[in-house]
């Protein structure tokens, strides 16, 4: 059981010195790097990941899987229009601060969603539940509906994702759809 917990840890830790070596060297992200950042042998690092690649998609589904869990408490607000539109808030300013992932991920042939599994079904899930909650609490529009939803997050995600939006465009940008789903 130790070995184990221990294991994880390892793994944890080479996660997130990933995630700063990538932020820090962009593409030329390498395992050595990550490896003395992180503390541990090259060889604990291909135990975990393989490859550069399988590293860099454990990045994408961490990421995700910390997103997805952070709508959590978000479902038990007092206030469940501004939790609903608190997370959307998040998703895309975590779009917008993972540029350098996602150059890596598509400069590796990678499919940023590949190996999301069970925990894109969760982000979804979650958005799901945060928009149910909002109508029922007649803050958001009635007529609004999961794909819509989805193709303005996506949209909105792109574009601070692609053009390093910063916190006041984002907000401004975001007022401006969060409008459109506000019920009249």
């Amino acid at each position: 059981m130790y070995v184990r917990a221990d294991a994880e840890r390892n793994r944890v830790r080479v996660l997130e010195a990933a995630e700063e070596v990538l932020a820090r060297d962009g593409l030329a992200v390498s395992m050595r790097a990550v490896a003395e950042r992180a503390g541990v042998g090259l060889g604990t690092i291909y135990r975990h990941f393989p490859t550069r690649e399988a590293l860099l998609q454990a990045i994408v589904v961490e990421r995700v899987r910390r997103l997805a869990e952070s709508a959590g408490p978000l479902l038990a607000a007092a206030d469940p229009v501004e939790a609903f539109f608190a997370f959307l808030t998040r998703i895309v300013d975590v779009s917008a601060r993972k540029k350098a992932l996602a150059d890596a991920v598509s400069g590796a042939g990678l499919d940023p969603k590949e190996g999301l599994g069970g925990i894109g079904g969760d982000m979804r899930a979650a958005i799901e539940a945060l928009l149910l909650r909002a109508q029922a609490a007649g803050g958001v529009r009635a007529d609004l509906r999961m794909p819509e939803l989805l193709a303005l997050l996506s949209a909105a995600c792109l574009g601070a994702e692609r053009n390093q939006w910063d916190d006041a465009l984002r907000d401004r940008t975001l007022d401006l759809i969060f409008d459109g789903l506000r019920a009249r």
